[in-house]
């Protein structure tokens, strides 16, 4: 018993949601609808396609609040400056695409998926292709002006040769990377090299200071055992002259002596 209720509940709860799914999706009035497809008309043929890059950059130059009070006086609607700026940058950079700005070929007036703001979507025809405009209205009692931007309807080959330029770009700019990468580490083997030979050239400089050291030192270990020599001779000479004193005595010459003590 209890299972089949279970049945009926997931069977209720299932006829519920395909009855909420099977709703009419929300429709623009139709008069709203004219209005805000005329008024995205009028921008696109009496403000964006007149300007060129030089006008379009003076008036954004201006600022949002400047481009708020321009559509609001001359096309009656309230718009969100930004988004004004940002509709601006977006046709310009769609002109080289587009080409000159031919005719609108078609309208259309719809909610989005939330149901809170209303899309319209203008078919531009321009010298080189075509494109769409798409406008964002708030639905709220001004029928704020959000956005619009432009979007270039490129052709499937013209997709793929877009694709396959960034694809190339982005791979030549890694081996690019990796190539420098590479270059720099085999740069590495020559550090150790001029390592050594700066190293190299402190050490013949440390034992050319330490051989002076020594020399020096030796010098004057020598000096030292010549005078101690002198003192003990002089020593020897006034005891065997019975002198307290050696301030007397004078070296004439020096010889050799063949029986001499000292030799033995």
């Amino acid at each position: 018993m209890k299972k089949f209720i279970s049945l009926l509940c997931f069977l209720a709860c299932l006829f519920v949601l395909t009855a909420c799914s099977g709703e009419a999706a929300k429709t623009v009035d139709p008069e709203i609808a004219s209005t805000l497809e005329q008024t995205t008309s009028n921008l696109v043929t009496q403000f964006l396609a007149v300007l060129d890059e030089k006008q379009a950059a003076e008036v954004t130059g201006q600022g949002a609040e400047y481009l708020e009070y321009v559509i609001s006086n001359y096309f009656g609607i309230k718009a969100n400056g930004n988004g004004m700026v940002n509709a601006l940058n977006s046709w310009n950079s769609s002109k080289e695409g587009l080409g000159d700005f031919v005719a609108i070929t078609g309208m259309n007036a719809a909610y989005d998926d939330s149901g809170r703001n209303i899309i319209v979507t203008l078919d531009v025809q321009g010298s080189l292709r075509t494109a769409q405009v798409e406008a964002i209205y708030k639905d709220d009692l001004y029928k704020t002006l959000n956005s619009l931007t432009t979007n270039i309807n490129w052709t499937f080959g013209e997709k793929m040769q877009k694709a396959g330029l960034n694809t190339l770009l982005g791979m030549g700019t890694v081996f690019i990377v990796l190539i420098i990468i590479c270059l720099i580490i085999s740069l590495f083997n020559f550090i150790p090299k001029i390592q050594a030979a700066f190293s190299g050239k402190k050490e013949e400089v440390k034992l050319e200071a330490v051989d002076n050291t020594i020399a020096q030192i030796v010098e004057k270990e020598e000096m030292t055992d010549d005078l101690e020599l002198v003192a003990v001779i002089t020593a020897a000479v006034a005891a065997a002259s019975g002198s307290t004193s050696a301030d007397g005595f004078v070296v004439r010459s020096i010889v050799r002596r063949k029986n001499s003590v000292w030799n033995r």
